[in-house]
């Protein structure tokens, strides 16, 4: 089916009433039934025009019953005549779409799309494998800019969360808010180390909680000691922002936090520092306990679905602190962290998938005028 009417060569007008659904909840309706086909590319029977149609489909169970076999691999699609055996036109993947370009003239370059990503499904790896139930109220709620009006329904079932978020039931969260304002308490943990040093040689994260907008930051250390360092830079650099002071600060009892530097750094600035009680009672630091969690599976899922490897770590654990800051959803506010923060809404338009492939113009290497221009990367 196309909306392209040019593109036929034989075009009959349709008299049954018949509409095709898009992911917008709109309706497409059938208003023509024809041909398409240009030398040496054979004809493509019984193709629908439908109105507003964006993009060109091709049924695969279409093809099959005209006589063609489809082979899918890893990185492109063949469909082949099925009395000759002959390939009649090869498609590239283009991520998890596959995409043939055919019909090319001056005038117009068709494109056939086949295993086309459902649009939920897209935002949803975008967003780092984000709860269906919070993308939803995302969009319904508007409280980010630029993301589709679409349909998220909550049974989806995603199999890279179903193998990388598994877990035993969590305690139930409070459903009050204990702070009236950014800064007032925070929330600190360290997690690490891990086997894999990451590309920059660190082996822990060291994770910031603001307890009012839950606003998170995300440092990397080589050495648990370094901690003390890095949240001297984080204090000036947030105090800054806003123009909110520290009030409390909230961690366990490891060593990286219940030293005498930490302890000389909060008398001198005036900062109360509180401790969970040791060892048994990790809820009781449960605000950065979870977030822990949940950057981790997060950053699983991500590098897992691509297959990317493990030193990648680091880079897949800021990208989920930087997409969680934009999407969860404070209840009591129905804001997100970002929108606390910075008292506006993100906009998360330019947002992509981690770890899929693209492409960068390279104009640093002495090229000869053949060669390939563009880098292949991955995001």
């Amino acid at each position: 089916m196309t909306g392209d009417a040019s593109l036929f060569v034989i075009l009959s007008k349709r008299n049954k009433e018949g509409y095709v659904s898009f992911g917008n909840n709109l309706r497409g309706y059938i208003i023509g039934i024809g041909d398409i086909g240009k030398a040496p590319y054979p004809v493509i029977k019984d193709v629908y025009l439908v109105i507003e149609l964006k993009h060109n489909l091709l049924s695969i169970s279409h093809l099959v019953d005209h006589g063609y076999g489809i082979n899918f691999v890893k990185d492109k699609c063949t469909i082949i005549d099925s009395s000759t055996g002959s390939t009649i036109f090869e498609g590239i993947r283009e991520d998890n779409i596959y995409a043939f370009y055919l019909l090319e003239d001056a005038n117009t370059a068709g494109r056939c799309l086949m295993a086309k990503s459902v649009e939920s499904q897209l935002w949803h790896m975008r967003l780092g494998h984000a709860n269906m139930d919070t993308i939803s109220r995302l969009s319904t709620k508007k409280l980010v800019r630029d993301l589709p009006d679409i349909s998220f329904k909550k049974d989806t079932v995603c199999s890279e969360c179903e193998k990388n978020k598994a877990t035993k039931s969590a305690f139930k969260s409070k459903n009050t808010v204990s702070t009236t304002r950014p800064l007032q308490l925070l929330h600190m943990d360290l997690f690490g180390p891990s086997r894999i040093a990451s590309l920059g040689g660190k082996l822990y994260a060291f994770v910031i909680i603001d307890d009012f907008s839950r606003y998170t930051w995300v440092y990397f250390l080589a050495r648990k000691n370094d901690a003390l360092s890095e949240f001297v830079t984080f204090y000036k650099k947030v105090q800054n922002e806003n123009g909110f002071m520290i009030t409390r600060i909230r961690s366990d009892h490891d060593d990286e936090f219940e030293n005498a530097e930490f302890k000389q750094f909060y008398d001198t600035h005036g900062y109360l520092h509180e401790f969970s009680c040791p060892r048994i009672t990790p809820q009781q630091n449960r605000v950065v306990e979870r977030k822990n969690r949940t950057l981790s599976e997060m950053a699983r899922v991500m590098l897992n679905q691509f297959s990317l490897p493990r030193y990648l770590w680091a880079e897949a654990v800021n990208t989920a602190c930087y997409i969680l800051n934009r999407v969860l959803i404070r209840p009591i506010s129905k804001k997100t962290p970002y929108e606390l923060w910075f008292d506006r809404t993100p906009n998360i338009s330019y947002f992509k998938i981690f770890g899929c492939k693209c492409f960068i113009l390279n104009t640093n290497d002495n090229l000869s005028k053949f060669d390939e221009k563009p880098m292949k990367v991955y995001f």
